[in-house]
């Protein structure tokens, strides 16, 4: 068996309880996962230009505050 297909059926096994309590950690897991790789594309400056045009653009007044 697949180890997705195996998680799947594992998850489809759980109480409320323990599926909301999956749910939590899963949430917390995958925004971890994503900060890391915010992190790594930063360190390898794949958001340089981006950055930099958001930056151009709040000098050139183009932006609007919150």
């Amino acid at each position: 068996m697949d180890t997705v297909e195996s998680i799947e059926n594992a998850v489809e096994q759980l109480g409320r309880d323990d599926l909301a309590s999956f749910r939590k950690w899963f949430s917390a897991f995958e925004a971890a996962q994503w900060d890391a790789q915010i992190e790594q594309d930063i360190a390898a400056g794949k958001l340089d230009e981006l950055a930099e045009a958001a930056i151009e653009e709040f000098k050139a007044g183009k932006t609007e505050a919150l």
